[in-house]
């Protein structure tokens, strides 16, 4: 799996200083690694493109890596909200989206994110994209609350879906969120308002759309 994606990251993408410099700064707020890969980067700008969405929802900002590639789907148009525990990092991500342009596109609301999320569904408001990358054990009521805030059509998109590999290797040791994983790929497969499908890019993402009603 590793040498799939290194072979991916080496041949469909290229080096891009910003984003490198957002890898930089997060090392150096000695905030976790965890960023997404290049290859699964450049997919949330691809989709958000080709889905034309302009209202984005993005669950866990760490240091704005994944908000600048989905700012980057829908360019000038569009906006970004994104909800993160840590004001730190929040305050990273919106240095670092506003370097790429994108400061007066994005809104961060720091809390818990299924407190925010609570409040936006309260406001009614509605999304055509989202993109899920938070803690692992919530991303169940995560995806639940996204289905009822979407768009007729909107995409859903939720990244660490293969826990390193561990749902498939049992001789792997298994990771805390291994088994939150496994019940989250199965609901996702099995749901009833969602088209899904598993990409195995980076720590695997799957891919949903919603269904419009019939």
């Amino acid at each position: 799996m590793k040498q799939v994606n290194e072979y991916i990251d080496f041949i469909f993408t290229n080096k891009d200083p910003l984003l490198e410099e957002v890898l930089e700064s997060i090392k150096e707020n000695g905030m976790p690694s965890i960023s997404v890969s290049p290859s699964s980067g450049k997919l949330l700008t691809l989709l958000v493109s080709i889905s034309q969405a302009k209202n984005v929802l993005e669950i866990g900002a760490l240091g704005g890596y994944s908000g600048i590639c989905l700012a980057r789907g829908f360019g000038v148009e569009g906006k970004l909200t994104s909800l993160e525990l840590e004001e730190k990092y929040a305050n990273l991500a919106y240095t670092n989206l506003s370097k790429a342009g994108y400061g007066n596109q994005v809104e961060y609301k720091i809390g818990p994110a299924l407190q925010s999320l609570e409040e936006l569904r309260d406001s009614e408001q509605k999304f055509d994209f989202f993109f899920i990358d938070a803690d692992k054990e919530n991303y169940l009521n995560y995806l639940n609350y996204c289905i009822e805030l979407a768009e007729p059509g909107a995409v859903i998109l939720a990244d660490n879906v293969l826990a390193g590999g561990t749902i498939v290797d049992h001789n792997m040791p298994a990771k805390r969120y291994t088994e939150f994983m496994k019940t989250f790929n199965k609901s996702v497969a099995e749901h009833i308002k969602l088209e899904s499908l598993l990409i195995p890019i980076g720590d695997g993402i799957t891919v949903s759309r919603v269904k419009k009603e019939m």
